[in-house]
């Protein structure tokens, strides 16, 4: 197995340096003085460097504290913003996501992050692309390998962009000066030519790749998505297939890895072990990004999976008779904080995540010792000792009067995933969520793309093979073709792919689905294009799961979970409109500036 080297990682700094704007503009660097782009490209090494940033870059979505990935999370159907004791956390959608609001802050929400990141990775994949030409290649294989990652990653963030922000612009070459007049293309326009680009890739890049860096399998992947996003649902099938019966990948269905010994666990379990994620022998990884314990270059801390997904459950918490029960002190008699995760709630499941999307007693994934509820917690202050018979006894919600134990159920009593966010963290005492790998891709989805792509033709009987691959992995029922349906697809992904997937992302892609289809729902409507942004299945169906949006429920700083239809598109940070002075970033319509539209491009130049 073969990780970055340290020239790789010098290189890459270097690069990151040359291509980021001196005037920090959104998307037009200016080369310093001593840049000499004919010098740095002209080997295949020094292109390599640019996807090296492409793969660094993917990785910060999952990592440090208040990870991007949190911002998807919470525009959907599986969870709420969780921080209750200030104002500022996505909470009140209405009044807080705006497009002069702040929007790549870790204390409000990340949807500028993906914004300036994704151009970011557009940036650099340009970087490759433009210049392919420029280095002696050994072969043409090994020119389009190169060529086609780098189709890989611009294809990833335009197929992000498109379902989080709708029309945006459209760059395909290098921008080599200060550029102020991009116009926005149609959505459609910009899948087809990522469809074209995915194809090429897909015949190129090698089945098999160093961990860490674009293979096949994610192309094909990658591909899938782009093409149930255009409709494409036979071509989604095709691409689809090519990854699962491909045989370099394969669902993990029999243990391995480092606790293969311990009965009691199991592989739902072995997969998501930071030791597992890129052991050749797991086959299921279709896409990884890299992050180790005491790796040169690792400064956000890790995942902090643990400090973002599992309850604020130290604090607030008191036992029947009063007293505070629970502390996050290491070393005591019952140390829950070294085994558990010093959480603090921000990414707080809804209802539907932790209770009624289970439907099968016997799931790995819902078990105890994989699925953590709070009364698997005990009461653990030392001071209670001697004194409050409550001591070592598991917490409970209410007294035999009703009376709630805690002052914020929102943020310090919710159930999670314990086999997906415990993340062993060896820098600090109170444990936050250490450094692991991370899956981008898992065969997993692939699975459940392809089972869409059947629902989608009508094939009931195929995608229920497919739901029903992932389903039995995980030792549940299989179900029978007349319970397929959208709906039951998601429950699938919300169970598989908790804090993997981009929950909002998939919802929108499915909303725009339906409204180019016009196909109804299982809720019994349906959708069309002309009033996307008023009337989408995004927001019926987070209406339709979650207990908290629009349901009058409040903080204990007193803001109320509210969102609206338009919300199935993020706001164009108004920064990028300013400065695009010599063109127009259409405005999504629900926000200021929608006015100001024009029609966007429907071709490429």
């Amino acid at each position: 197995m073969k990780f970055y080297n340290k020239t790789k990682l010098i290189l890459t700094a270097v690069l990151a340096a040359t291509l980021t704007s001196c005037d920090k503009s959104w998307l037009a660097p200016e080369p310093l003085s001593f840049y000499s782009p004919e010098n740095t490209f002209n080997d295949p090494e020094g292109l390599e460097a640019t996807l090296v940033a492409c793969e660094r870059n993917m990785r910060y979505e999952w990592y440090g504290d208040s990870p991007p990935i949190i911002t998807e999370s919470i525009f959907s159907d599986i969870a709420v913003e969780g921080t209750t004791d200030k104002s500022g956390p996505a909470q009140n959608m209405d009044l807080q996501i705006t497009p002069d609001a702040q929007l790549n802050n870790g204390d409000y929400n990340k949807i500028g992050w993906y914004w300036y990141e994704g151009y970011k990775g557009i940036k650099y994949a340009n970087v490759a692309i433009s210049r392919i030409e420029q280095p002696k290649w050994e072969s043409e294989a090994q020119k389009n390998d190169v060529l086609g990652r780098a189709y890989f990653h611009r294809a990833y963030r335009y197929y992000r962009l498109t379902q989080q922000f709708g029309d945006v612009p459209l760059i395909l070459n290098e921008v080599t000066e200060p550029k102020l007049d991009f116009f926005s293309t149609k959505r459609e326009v910009i899948l087809k030519k990522m469809k074209e680009d995915l194809e090429f890739a897909e015949k190129w890049v090698p089945v098999i790749k160093d961990k860490g860096t674009v293979n096949r399998g994610a192309v094909s992947h990658l591909l899938t998505k782009v093409n149930l996003a255009l409709g494409l649902f036979d071509d989604a099938i095709k691409s689809a297939s090519n990854v699962i019966d491909g045989g370099a990948h394969s669902l993990m269905t029999s243990r391995f890895g480092v606790d293969q010994a311990d009965a009691s666990k199991d592989v739902v379990w072995d997969l998501h072990r930071p030791e597992n994620k890129a052991l050749p022998l797991n086959k299921e990884a279709l896409m990884l990004v890299l992050d180790r314990y005491q790796i040169e270059g690792n400064t956000d801390g890790g995942t902090t999976s643990m400090r973002q997904g599992v309850p604020f459950w130290f604090n607030n918490i008191n036992t029947p008779n009063g007293n505070r029960g629970t502390i996050d002190t290491y070393n005591i008699e019952i140390d829950q904080v070294t085994e558990y995760g010093r959480g603090i709630g921000r990414l707080r499941p809804t209802w539907y995540s932790t209770h009624s999307v289970w439907d099968d007693a016997n799931d790995f994934r819902h078990k105890p010792g994989n699925w953590m509820t709070m009364e698997d917690l005990l009461y653990n202050n030392p001071s209670l000792k001697g004194k409050d018979p409550y001591y070592g006894k598991h917490l409970q919600f209410r007294k035999e009067d009703g009376t709630v134990l805690t002052i914020d159920s929102i943020r310090c009593w919710f159930d999670w995933p314990h086999y997906k966010l415990y993340i062993p963290d060896p820098e600090r005492v109170q444990p936050q969520g250490g450094h692991t790998d991370w899956y981008v891709f898992r065969l997993a989805e692939t699975y459940l793309l392809r089972a869409e792509a059947y629902f989608w033709k009508g094939d009931l009987t195929n995608a229920a093979k497919d739901v029903n691959s992932v389903r039995t992995r995980a030792n549940c029922a299989p179900y029978e073709p007349s319970e397929i349906n959208i709906g039951t697809i998601l429950d699938e992904r919300a169970r598989e792919l908790y804090y993997e997937e981009p929950r909002k992302t998939e919802l929108t892609r499915i909303a725009y689905i339906l409204a180019m289809t016009g196909k109804t729902a299982y809720n019994g409507k349906s959708y069309n294009m002309a009033s996307f942004s008023d009337n989408n299945f995004f927001y019926d169906r987070i209406m339709e799961k979650s207990n908290f949006y629009n349901k009058g429920v409040k903080t204990r700083h007193g803001d109320e979970y509210k969102m609206s239809p338009y919300h199935v598109l993020w706001p164009i940070p108004q920064s990028s409109i300013n400065s695009n002075s010599k063109g127009i970033l259409n405005q999504n319509k629900g926000y200021n500036g929608y006015q100001n539209n024009v029609p966007p491009l429907t071709t490429i130049p």
